[in-house]
């Protein structure tokens, strides 16, 4: 991990396989993440390298955004990401960006490299250019939640026994509220978490199921034990 790099500023996750990812909260943060990014500023001191040799290893940073504005430039600080990587990155970046409190229930999101970003005099702060072919990934917005770095998370990808979390109806503060009773984490913790906007979660399937089972399967045990 990035031991100088103070990522828990910005919008972070960290992959199910282990990369971390990292978004700006606001057009100025964009602005200096992708700048930092771009000249290798990120990087620990033993890990730097010189111009020549940053510029080859930056063109295998993936960045993605929405189509639309109002998104994190979400980066992958990695040079080796794979397709699992890919996914879950997109459905970060769709989720949190204005989608979410607009309660869209999926999202376009470009897909390109750092080295295709270009910054031109009069563009807006948070607004880059980028050079070139770019992909587009058609996403859900969904999150799950899970303890990173010792810190509650909102992650886009599937987590045992946590509950799957959508836009919807119920207010930041007061879904804050209820997750930070469950996860016993303090309230400011437990919105930091959150997108911006309102909420709706359900139960996996799966896991009602499973719960049921485990219900039926302690009644038959404690009528076997009445029956010795």
């Amino acid at each position: 991990m990035f031991k100088n790099f103070p990522y828990k500023k910005y919008r972070w996750f960290i992959t199910s396989n282990d990369k971390l990812v990292v978004g700006g909260k606001s057009a100025e943060q964009n602005e200096e993440l992708v700048k930092i990014c771009m000249k290798g500023e990120h990087l620990d001191l033993n890990s730097r390298v010189s111009l020549e040799e940053w510029t080859i290893k930056k063109e295998k940073y993936i960045v993605m955004h929405t189509n639309a504005p109002g998104s994190p430039f979400s980066i992958i600080l990695d040079e080796n990401p794979n397709q699992k990587d890919l996914d879950e990155t997109a459905i970060f970046t769709a989720s949190f960006s204005r989608a979410w409190r607009e309660l869209k229930k999926e999202v376009n999101i470009d897909v390109f490299l750092l080295e295709q970003m270009y910054k031109e005099k009069g563009m807006k702060v948070g607004t880059f250019g980028v050079l070139g072919k770019r992909d587009v990934k058609k996403v859900p917005l969904k999150l799950y939640f899970k303890k990173q770095s010792n810190i509650l998370r909102a992650v886009p990808f599937e987590i045992k026994n946590s509950p799957i979390i959508i836009p919807g109806k119920i207010p930041k503060e007061k879904f804050a509220m209820q997750i930070s009773e469950k996860f016993k984490v303090s309230l400011d913790e437990a919105i930091n978490s959150l997108p911006t906007g309102n909420f709706d979660f359900f139960i996996p399937v799966e896991s009602k199921i499973k719960t049921k089972e485990k219900i039926q399967t302690k009644k038959k045990t404690n009528r076997r034990i009445k029956k010795v």
